[in-house]
């Protein structure tokens, strides 16, 4: 599998305390409220499930499959299609949507106004990785652990055509072996 990576770009150690970070940050911030968090499958999954770990304040977890890419594509459509939407009410609750890499911000638009319209008390962002280069749409990221280039990069819940998402880092495709 390390055959098609270029070179990592954060290692399981930079990870966990990218995410150590990040869960200080939600458990001052949120420290007595509802605290919904809404993964969007399937990339943020390995994220969501370090990130829960860390969080000490009670929380639940929802998940979405939300999408603007079609097709193993590697560029939004600028459409989002819900393929699977949350189990659980979130009106009159704090939604933290936890995403693993944000790139054009066309889905995490919609789903700011989604889950207003849904009332919840507030809506905010988290993700792991922000790509500000290929944004398209302005949003509000609240919680970033960290920006990158625009590299396409695999691994820790990220894929190519569904594949790599088991690697335990981070790390940058070879462009030869994008299809």
């Amino acid at each position: 599998m390390n055959s098609i990576i270029k070179k990592v770009l954060f290692t399981e150690e930079q990870l966990d305390s990218i995410i150590t970070g990040l869960a200080n940050q939600i458990n001052r911030d949120y420290n007595g409220k509802d605290l919904i968090l809404v993964a969007l499958l399937k990339g943020s999954i390995v994220f969501l499930a370090d990130l829960m770990r860390k969080i000490t304040i009670p929380c639940r977890i929802d998940f979405m499959s939300v999408s603007s890419y079609t097709n193993g594509a590697t560029k939004s459509t600028g459409r989002v299609k819900i393929n699977f939407d949350v189990t659980q009410s979130v009106e009159n609750s704090d939604v933290l949507i936890v995403e693993d890499i944000i790139d054009s911000g066309h889905t995490l638009d919609y789903m700011l106004r989604y889950f207003q319209v849904k009332k919840a008390n507030s809506v905010k962002i988290c993700t792991l990785l922000n790509k500000p280069s290929r944004r398209e749409v302005n949003i509000p990221v609240d919680y970033i652990g960290i920006e990158i280039e625009d590299e396409f990069v695999l691994g820790y819940g990220l894929d190519y055509i569904e594949y790599y998402r088991n690697l335990p880092y981070i790390g940058v495709i070879k462009p030869e072996a994008i299809n």
